[in-house]
């Protein structure tokens, strides 16, 4: 009793290219497609740790970026009440001056005063209904920090409080 066994060597040797071959054009095929010269840690592990800290840099930023927005939108806000509070403030005083006219009747400065309430009545409600994401901007209580660069301590402080309006940072 015999027994034979039969082996291409050739065969296995070509098999065994090919599987190298069909590796090698995967990785290929994922680095040309995905665009990044370095696409998991085998390609470069120190490589991809930069990229990953330098992704999350770039994220922090972005959101900086975001923050600084709503900053400024706040404050422009705050600023087109503020502006009509002192077109309102302008028009007080001119009526105030308009009534110091010694030609004018009770009756004329009756109507001015009537102006000068409902300007003043539209002051309150400037002030009362000026708000941003929902927060009360001119009620004289107002003040939020916005993180405007990428690591802590990159702040920006917007007060809008009764003693002073200002910004720093």
């Amino acid at each position: 009793m015999s027994l034979f066994v039969n082996t291409n060597v050739s065969a296995l040797n070509a098999q065994r290219q090919l599987f190298d071959v069909s590796n090698s054009l995967s990785t290929s095929f994922e680095r040309l497609s995905s665009g990044f010269r370095i696409n998991g840690a085998a390609d470069d592990a120190a490589g991809l740790q930069i990229t990953d800290r330098m992704t999350t840099q770039i994220q922090g930023l972005n959101q900086a970026v975001r923050n600084a927005n709503d900053a400024i939108s706040l404050t422009q806000t705050a600023e087109g009440a503020l502006d009509e509070t002192t077109t309102a403030l302008q028009r007080i005083r001119q009526l105030a001056v308009q009534s110091q006219n010694g030609v004018n009747s009770a009756s004329d400065r009756s109507a001015l005063n009537k102006e000068v309430t409902a300007l003043k009545t539209e002051i309150s409600r400037i002030a009362s209904d000026s708000e941003f994401n929902g927060k009360a901007l001119l009620d004289g209580s107002f003040g939020a920090d916005f993180l405007v660069g990428a690591n802590a301590g990159q702040n920006i402080k917007v007060s809008l409080s009764g003693q002073s309006y200002g910004a720093s940072g």
